[in-house]
């Protein structure tokens, strides 16, 4: 089981990469949260250590800095295909060539831009504890988001996210996720972690709507920029109750 979930961690970050084939990493998808909980965990001590002795904002940039550096960019890379394809105009076909266009479209580079931004400013509005408890529930409810998103969702394609929404047609992996998930949500978030499992199922779902209507199903790329865009929604959530 170890290696499963080494197996994840090479997937979701930058940490030392394994032999695992993306359907063995499918396999396991319910197990995302986990990858959550512990870059959670590692963003979020920073920012508490940081936000002793040095100004919100600076402690925020270099939390968003720390969080890009842990995961690679990889979902980052994933929002901007995403908004590219819902820009570029035409079929099911040619929104999602533009997705896979190597080349980063106007609407990618601005997505990115207002994410990151989004995130520095979020971030800052918190200190602390409460810092911590942003950064680790808002990682754990944006790897549950591409699990519920793979259960709920079709393939617009043959690619990166069919293995995964074939795997997740057994809805008890998605309950399995959801048991991993709502643990420490409830532990640390309380009220408000519920608050903010609501907005991510939520919007979720919205993305999900939005995807099926542009490229006809879900792509890997929309499960990565689901990741980020629920996360920023969950953190706004936090700072906003």
């Amino acid at each position: 089981m170890l290696k499963e979930i080494g197996s994840l961690f090479s997937f979701l970050t930058i940490f030392p990469s394994s032999d695992a084939t993306i359907q063995d990493v499918a396999k396991y998808m319910h197990a995302f949260p986990i990858v959550g909980i512990v870059i959670g965990l590692l963003v979020g001590s920073l920012g508490l250590g940081l936000s002793s002795a040095f100004d919100p904002l600076l402690v925020s940039l270099l939390a968003v800095a720390s969080l890009v550096i842990v995961t690679g960019v990889h979902h980052a890379d994933g929002l901007s295909d995403f908004a590219d394809g819902l820009m570029a105009k035409g079929g099911y076909e040619k929104k999602i060539s533009a997705m896979r266009d190597l080349n980063t479209g106007s609407a990618g580079i601005v997505a990115v831009v207002l994410y990151l931004v989004g995130l520095i400013v979020t971030i800052s509005l918190t200190s602390g504890f409460d810092l911590f408890k942003a950064v680790l529930i808002s990682e754990i409810l944006a790897k549950f988001s591409m699990v519920l998103m793979a259960s709920l969702g079709s393939s617009a394609s043959m690619g990166s996210s069919s293995p995964f929404v074939s795997v997740m047609k057994d809805k008890r992996r998605l309950a399995a996720a959801f048991l991993i998930m709502i643990t420490p949500v409830l532990l640390i978030g309380e009220t408000t972690g519920l608050v903010m499992l609501g907005v991510t199922v939520t919007f979720t779902i919205f993305l999900l709507a939005i995807s099926t209507r542009s490229f006809g199903g879900i792509t890997g790329d929309v499960l990565g920029a689901t990741n980020e865009l629920t996360r920023l929604a969950s953190l706004m959530v936090f700072v906003s109750i």
